[in-house]
């Protein structure tokens, strides 16, 4: 028998049984990567110059089954290699609060006011549109027929408060 009917047998009974190993990948836990697997089969099915192969539907079951097994393998591994990285890298300390510190949060505070104080010495409106597109993710458009002006004053607005905000930032920064 040449190489190329006995690959032909085993695509012929891949064709034939297409269904069931399907079936059979699905009751194995493949779930929608069943379909994945089933091409994979193909794929080393029509690549692979086997000899003559005595039982094409057995050869395939098992062919599928160990593709089963090198995928819960390769997942049970990268599950345990994101755990093992995560547990050495997320960066507690044993012994140590993961909280920040009284002295962070007092910074944390005093860089609070003077964003707000800056926001506020532009103006109502400015500031009101701040926070709305900032912290409320109301689009700019929607700004404008909110506050009764026009797009490129709320555009204008928003470049004062990060002018002004860039411009702190600075100021903290050289501290």
């Amino acid at each position: 028998m040449s190489e190329n009917s006995s690959s032909g047998g085993l695509e012929a009974a891949f064709l034939a049984n297409r269904d069931r190993l399907l079936r059979f990948l699905i009751a194995r836990g493949a779930g929608e990567a069943a379909e994945d697997l089933l091409q994979e089969i193909w794929l080393k099915i029509s690549a692979r110059n086997t000899g003559p192969v005595a039982s094409p539907l057995s050869y395939l079951f098992r062919t599928a089954d160990t593709l089963m097994i090198d995928r819960f393998r390769s997942a049970r591994q990268a599950q345990r290699r994101e755990r093992e990285w995560s547990e050495a890298n997320d960066g507690t300390v044993p012994g140590v609060s993961d909280s920040p510190s009284a002295e962070r949060h007092l910074i944390g505070r005093e860089q609070t006011r003077l964003a707000l104080e800056t926001l506020n010495a532009l103006g109502h409106r400015p500031a009101a549109i701040f926070r709305r597109h900032r912290v409320d993710g109301i689009p700019q458009r929607l700004l404008a027929e909110e506050f009764g002006v026009s797009l490129s004053t709320v555009e204008s607005d928003l470049r004062r408060a990060y002018a002004a905000l860039a411009a702190l930032k600075e100021r903290i920064d050289e501290v």
